[in-house]
C-alpha cells in the first residue's frame, strides 16, 4: 500500500497548483508518480517537501514545483517523443513517460542511469529508453524529437540539441552560469529558435568528462 498518497495530494495542491501550474495532465502525473521511490529510503520522509534533494555524484532531484513547471512548459502530447538530458534519479523521466508516447533519456553517470531504470521497471513504466553518455550531443539516432528537456544547466543553448528538435518543437533548459540561471523555453520555427525566459532557477551544471557513449 502506498502510504504517501496524501502527501502527493498536498504537494500537488499546495506547492504546484497554488503556484500557477494548471495543466490537468501534468497535475495527474505529479499525483500518480511516487517521488519517494526515486530517493534513498532514509530520505523518504522528505520526498514531498518543497525543495530539491541530494543524490549521489553531486546531483540532485529537482524541487517538485520545478519539475511540474518545466513539464507544463513543454506542452507534451500523448503521441510525442521526448528527449531528456539528465536522467538523474529518474523522477522527471517518469513524469515525462506518463505524458508522452516515448522518452529517450541520456545520463552521464552510469550508476544513476541504472538505478533510475530499476525504479521505472518497478513501476512498470515501459516507454523509456536509457543511454549513458554526454547529453550535450543528444541522441541523434531517434531524432527529431517533438520535445527536449534538459535538467542540468548549460552556459549557452546546445546547438546539437536544437538540431535534433523537430520543427515547431519545444525545448526547456536552464541557461547561465552557477550564479545566475534562467529557465528558458525555446520554440523552433524551421531553423530559427525563438527563446523566452520563464524563471530564475538553480541547477547543477552539465557534467562532460571525456567518455564513450554507451547504450543501457
Amino acid at each position: 500500500m502506498d502510504n504517501y498518497v496524501q502527501a502527493r495530494r498536498r504537494m500537488a495542491e499546495e506547492q504546484i497548483a497554488a503556484r500557477g501550474v494548471s495543466d490537468v495532465r501534468v497535475l495527474e502525473a505529479m499525483l500518480a508518480i511516487p517521488r519517494h521511490l526515486f530517493l534513498p529510503e532514509s530520505q523518504w520522509h522528505h520526498a514531498y517537501e518543497d525543495h530539491p534533494l541530494p543524490l549521489s555524484h553531486g546531483q540532485t532531484i529537482s524541487q517538485p514545483y520545478i519539475v511540474a513547471a518545466m513539464t507544463e512548459a513543454l506542452e507534451i502530447g500523448e503521441s510525442q517523443a521526448v528527449l531528456e538530458i539528465g536522467t538523474g534519479s529518474g523522477y522527471q523521466t517518469a513524469i515525462l513517460a506518463y505524458l508522452a508516447k516515448i522518452v529517450y533519456s541520456v545520463e552521464i553517470v552510469e550508476s544513476l542511469s541504472l538505478a533510475a531504470r530499476l525504479v521505472l521497471q518497478r513501476l512498470d513504466i515501459r516507454n523509456v529508453r536509457f543511454r549513458v553518455g554526454d547529453g550535450n550531443g543528444g541522441w541523434s539516432e531517434f531524432a527529431p524529437y517533438e520535445r527536449v528537456i534538459v535538467t542540468a544547466a548549460a552556459e549557452t543553448m546546445p546547438h546539437r540539441l536544437v538540431e535534433q528538435l523537430a520543427d515547431r518543437g519545444r525545448i526547456v533548459i536552464p541557461l547561465g552560469d552557477a550564479g545566475a540561471q534562467t529557465l528558458t523555453l525555446g520554440v523552433k520555427h524551421r531553423r530559427k529558435l525563438v527563446q523566452r525566459p520563464l524563471m530564475g532557477v538553480a541547477f547543477v551544471p552539465f557534467v562532460r568528462p571525456g567518455r564513450t557513449v554507451a547504450d543501457v
